[in-house]
């Protein structure tokens, strides 16, 4: 039997807090080829979720503690849909193909993703052109808008 316990959680969000990228991840599926991948993503306020597609899988998001915006786009970039997990929303099952992010709200979130595998890396053509890749400069604009975006904005119409 696998399971996580608070005393998971804690390790894992003192990991995140004290990491580079401010998150950090304990795989339940043994192998990154696995067909089913289970996880738990401890992610502090300001680590950075670059807009993203999987066109191989749905993806499953739910909060075990702390509170998520969960941001999907149309393809131009405007936001589609807003949640926030962990409050009125427990659970969000994101489709194939569509464009997303995440931000945690919270210090000490932490989330659980499920997917279909095997992981494939992301690459630029699966992440949205008009936010910087992690670690280039605009990416703290980004997660500050992630904050307030609203259904509709685009990220260039709110900083230019």
């Amino acid at each position: 039997m696998k399971q996580i316990t608070r005393h998971d959680l804690a390790t894992l969000s003192q990991q995140a807090a004290g990491a580079a990228r401010l998150r950090s991840n304990l795989n339940l599926h043994g192998k990154l080829d696995d067909p089913v991948q289970r996880l738990a993503i401890a992610m502090e306020p300001d680590t950075y979720i670059r807009p993203h597609r999987h066109l191989q899988t749905w993806e499953v998001l739910t909060p075990l503690s702390g509170r998520f915006v969960v941001l999907l786009f149309n393809p131009d970039g405007s936001v589609l849909q807003r949640t926030v997990l962990g409050e009125e929303t427990r659970l969000i099952e994101i489709p194939a193909g569509v464009w997303h992010a995440v931000l945690s709200l919270d210090n000490g979130g932490v989330i659980f993703e499920v997917k279909q595998g095997p992981y494939l890396a992301l690459s630029e053509e699966h992440c949205q052109r008009w936010a910087p890749p992690e670690g280039e400069a605009g990416v703290s604009e980004v997660i500050n808008w992630y904050r307030h975006a609203t259904v509709g904005q685009r990220f260039s119409e709110q900083n230019s």
